[in-house]
């Protein structure tokens, strides 16, 4: 089996689309379609039914994808174990994570990252959705909570904490909370993606049910309203702790809270776990986030 070929399949598979396969390797679908039909003579067998509802496998397909995914570990793994011992962790590694977490953890801890593995190059893809890591070809996504999928591996790269902040000029406008019962007549700063994030821990267990007179996708948006005065919001430490020192954000209810330490995650393919150059990348960011990593001169 060609390798390349068997690499294509893999996409084909993951992608849905011969169309989709070409364009992310940015070549005519008729060459996908010829490298499909080769692969498909050299293994005697149709691998693909293909109809207008889609592409769907065939038994032998699906033999013949969980052989060629095991193969391309194999030689992922032989690569990079060899290019890792003679010039340390080099290639792409493909990274999603939050704009929060890109912003507070990723952008500052990059420079030492490059100093520490100058052959390592990162694609940084930056949303606050859960990407499908298999279909969207990621390596690593930096997520909080404990990530779903038997074909998934979590190594925990630190700890968070969330609190409530808002601006000084909001709370001269709107009074501070006293108690986490002022809440209900403030104007607080909803997420509308994860509803999760919505439900504010008070002491004894309760929560607050944020309802929120604004509500975003994006915890960095949040925390630009929160510091242009729109509202109460809820972020964690490490992106609210240089608004609190340049004075733009003060803390709300602190101590008032029932707030527990957020684990934060560096999630993989299960498969690709052993590469030396997500493995390189996961324990610096572990070190930065202990403060481990002294800062470049």
């Amino acid at each position: 089996m060609d390798l390349d070929d068997a690499a294509l399949f893999v996409r084909i598979v993951e992608l849905g689309t011969l169309s989709a396969a070409a364009r992310e390797r940015e070549v005519p679908v008729s060459q996908v379609s010829r490298a499909l039909n080769r692969l498909e003579a050299r293994c005697a067998v149709r691998l693909l039914h293909r109809n207008t509802h889609g592409l769907s496998l065939t038994d032998e397909g699906d033999t013949v994808l969980a052989h060629a995914r095991r193969l391309l570990e194999v030689r992922a793994e032989l690569d990079s174990a060899l290019s890792g011992r003679l010039a340390g962790p080099s290639g792409w590694v493909r990274l999603s994570v939050s704009t929060i977490t890109a912003e507070t953890v990723i952008a500052p801890s990059l420079p030492t990252l490059q100093a520490r593995h100058p052959q390592l190059q990162l694609d940084i893809s930056t949303d606050d959705r859960v990407v499908d890591m298999v279909r969207e070809g990621v390596d690593i996504a930096i997520r909080t909570g404990s990530p779903a999928g038997d074909n998934l591996v979590a190594r925990q790269i630190g700890e968070l904490r969330r609190g409530l902040y808002a601006s000084p000029d909001y709370l001269r406008r709107h009074g501070q909370p006293a108690t986490p019962a002022d809440l209900a007549r403030h104007r607080l700063i909803g997420n509308s993606l994860n509803p999760a994030l919505n439900l504010w821990p008070l002491p004894g267990g309760a929560v607050h049910a944020v309802r929120g007179h604004t509500r975003v996708d994006s915890t960095a948006v949040a925390l630009s309203l929160a510091r242009a005065g729109a509202g109460i919001g809820r972020f964690i430490d490490i992106a609210a702790a240089p608004l609190l020192a340049s004075g733009q954000l003060l803390p709300v209810l602190a101590g008032q809270l029932n707030e527990e330490p957020l684990p934060l995650f560096a999630v993989m393919l299960h498969e690709r776990q052993r590469l030396p150059k997500l493995r390189a990348c996961i324990a610096h960011w572990a070190d930065w986030l202990a403060g481990r990593v002294p800062p470049l001169d």
